[in-house]
């Protein structure tokens, strides 16, 4: 089974961005656009394993623990490498401290179970196309342009999830596997 870890979006964000990605989806229909539910803040993708190597990874997960809710405000758009070779369209995120600090705890937890640690320093992102196809890109930025800085809104949550994501023709179907709460006790 394929899995990872994210955090989920409160509805007036994952429906301002999907009222945004509605635009731009008429721009550049080349782009393989995120469904809007399979919006989501990955804070670690594991990849395929086992079933087997499920509850082991269920237990690491559930002591990680925070002092306070993560706090997160969604804004501005880019792509990853760079605007002149684009592979994916993002929106960034500002997230307080201890949203890089519980993705530090999950690498840290996971690691003696065999699931290697990520390579890349942790940018949080919702990524929102995939271009594979770069004709049509300056019709594209062009529509980004016209619209302007955008601010999707800002939102705290104080848990995590661990999903199970199936490939199918449509795209990406994910099951969500477990909840962590990592608010400590005292919250």
């Amino acid at each position: 089974m394929r899995i990872f870890i994210a955090l989920d979006l409160s509805e007036p964000i994952r429906a301002a961005i999907f009222s945004f990605c509605d635009n731009l989806r008429r721009a550049f229909p080349s782009a393989r656009w995120v469904r809007p539910e399979g919006i989501h803040v990955t804070l670690k993708f594991i990849g395929e394993i086992p079933e087997e190597r499920v509850a082991p990874i269920h237990a690491a997960l559930s002591g990680i623990r925070s002092s306070a809710p993560v706090e997160l405000s969604f804004g501005g758009t880019g792509f990853f490498p760079n605007d002149r070779r684009p592979r994916v369209f993002w929106v960034g995120i500002h997230a307080s401290p201890n949203l890089a600090e519980i993705a530090a705890a999950i690498e840290e937890r996971l690691e003696p179970l065999g699931i290697p640690r990520e390579s890349r320093e942790f940018h949080p992102h919702l990524t929102l196309a995939r271009l594979d196809d770069p004709r049509g890109l300056d019709k594209f930025q062009a529509a980004l342009r016209e619209a302007g800085p955008r601010e999707f809104g800002t939102m705290k949550t104080p848990e995590m999830h661990l999903y199970q994501s199936e490939l199918g023709r449509s795209g990406a179907r994910y099951t969500r596997l477990a909840t962590f709460q990592f608010l400590s006790e005292a919250q």
